[in-house]
């Protein structure tokens, strides 16, 4: 059976985006549960504890134990080390300060956005990239060892020119200074060691499926299949947030609302119910 994976941040309430994406997995196949907590400064054990209660009031279940990120820094530590060994990999003192003003030098026009927001310019794609994996400093994926990129998304093959990648997406960070890894090489590495096939996942992810199928191809790990589906919005069109409080899974409840009458609501319409 196709295996799928739900792995939303312990650094807030659960709300109807969260509820539909897990739907998505759990429609879809045999749905594995991670708990992305990266972001050791901003993941609370309480909001890990209301994820478990809100996925199981919604009549979903997981296979024990679930994965948590914060316990595979190893695992992120030697993918890194084996980008590093290979020079695909260069540090950075940036910060975004510095790339603001790089990306709206004169001679660069006006500085293109990917992903992760600016392009990065390259400031410092000229630093060494001999001795041991730096510590402690941003790590950055130099683009330009990266190729022609495909995969399949709902059936259909996608592909990304390796110019197209340079260009829109440029070198991305893979380990952050304070985190030691980032969510595009935790996720990659992640879905590898669970077997994940399919990836479902909102649309707002969807520009980074070529970082994640880059990373793929140059760590040997197999690439997925990949459903980007739509996003629960609120009634302008917004899509939801952790910090609209007003749309968590846990003020429906308080509401009266049923479990079944909130999937039933979301199967029919991914507007947020007032």
């Amino acid at each position: 059976m196709t295996r799928t994976r739900f792995a939303p941040s312990p650094t807030g309430p659960l709300h109807l985006g969260h509820a539909w994406a897990a739907m998505v997995a759990d429609d879809t196949g045999d749905m594995l549960l991670r708990i992305e907590d990266i972001d050791r400064q901003r993941s609370r054990p309480e909001w890990e504890a209301a994820i478990y209660d809100d996925l199981r009031w919604l009549g979903l279940d997981w296979p024990e134990p679930v994965m948590r990120q914060s316990d595979r820094m190893a695992a992120y530590g030697a993918a890194l080390d084996v980008l590093w060994s290979r020079g695909l990999l260069y540090p950075c003192t940036c910060n975004r300060r510095d790339i603001q003003a790089a990306a709206s030098a004169p001679q660069e026009g006006a500085p293109l956005t990917g992903p992760d927001g600016i392009v990065y310019p390259g400031t410092c794609r000229g630093a060494s990239r001999t001795g041991p994996r730096p510590q402690g400093v941003a790590l950055r994926l130099d683009a330009a060892v990266v190729g022609d990129l495909c995969w399949t998304e709902r059936g259909a093959l996608r592909t990304v020119e390796a110019d197209a990648f340079r260009t829109g997406i440029g070198d991305v960070v893979l380990a952050r200074r304070d985190f030691g890894t980032s969510y595009h090489l935790a996720v990659v590495v992640d879905d590898a060691a669970q077997g994940i096939d399919l990836v479902t996942r909102g649309a707002d992810l969807e520009e980074a499926t070529p970082i994640h199928v880059a990373l793929q191809g140059l760590l040997g790990l197999p690439t997925p299949a990949y459903l980007h589906h739509d996003l629960v919005r609120d009634a302008e069109g917004r899509r939801l947030a952790k910090r609209d409080d007003a749309r968590a899974l846990a003020s429906y409840r308080a509401a009266g609302w049923s479990a079944d009458r909130l999937k039933a609501r979301l199967r029919e319409s991914r507007i947020a119910p007032d």
